[in-house]
């Protein structure tokens, strides 16, 4: 049953109009948020599995938005990107970058922090996964078994080497961000 007063839709409503797409990837969020709070939940021994879970885990959802959902809204709108996709791109740079040297408390810190400004941007009302649902239309289902059959990540190792850090703060400064707030 909807129910509207004055305008305002509630919060179930709101609910019913999150399909699929939507909701895999922000069920996914809700995954890598709690792999990445297990994996730094005690700040003197980082939990490797749950970290190396974490990561694979980023780099896949990154990669289903990369290459099916902000392609598929692109064509879905006659070539034009959704306004927000250069924003989410910069992220998912500056988040790919801090996955590659070995996790540190300074890392797990500033992977959190991208991911609270960013996953909002996606899940929010009006968010990327409700246009891009919304712009693919009768494609949504074709979108949606995409993202449910795309590849899992075989991860490098860590590389800790001087050029990496660096690549890392640049890649954060890019974004917005500066590394050493995190230290």
């Amino acid at each position: 049953m909807k129910t509207k007063h004055a305008g305002i839709v509630s919060e179930a409503e709101t609910e019913l109009k999150k399909g699929p797409v939507y909701r895999l990837l922000a069920d996914d969020h809700a995954r890598l948020d709690l792999l990445l709070r297990r994996a730094f939940a005690d700040p003197n021994q980082i939990d490797l599995n749950a970290y190396s879970q974490f990561r694979s885990g980023l780099l896949k959802h990154i990669g289903m938005e990369e290459k099916v959902l902000l392609p598929a809204a692109q064509q879905a709108q006659g070539g034009d990107p959704l306004p927000v996709a250069a924003k989410l791109r910069i992220q998912h740079g500056a988040l790919a970058a801090l996955l590659v040297p070995s996790p540190t408390c300074v890392i797990g810190a500033a992977i959190g922090a991208i991911l609270k400004d960013h996953n909002p941007l996606e899940e929010g009302s009006g968010g990327v996964y409700e246009v891009c649902e919304r712009v693919a239309g009768s494609e949504a289902g074709i979108m949606l078994a995409k993202l449910q059959s795309f590849a899992e990540i075989k991860l490098a190792p860590h590389n800790d080497g001087p050029l990496v850090i660096e690549s890392t703060r640049r890649a954060m400064a890019r974004a917005g961000y500066n590394l050493e707030d995190y230290t």
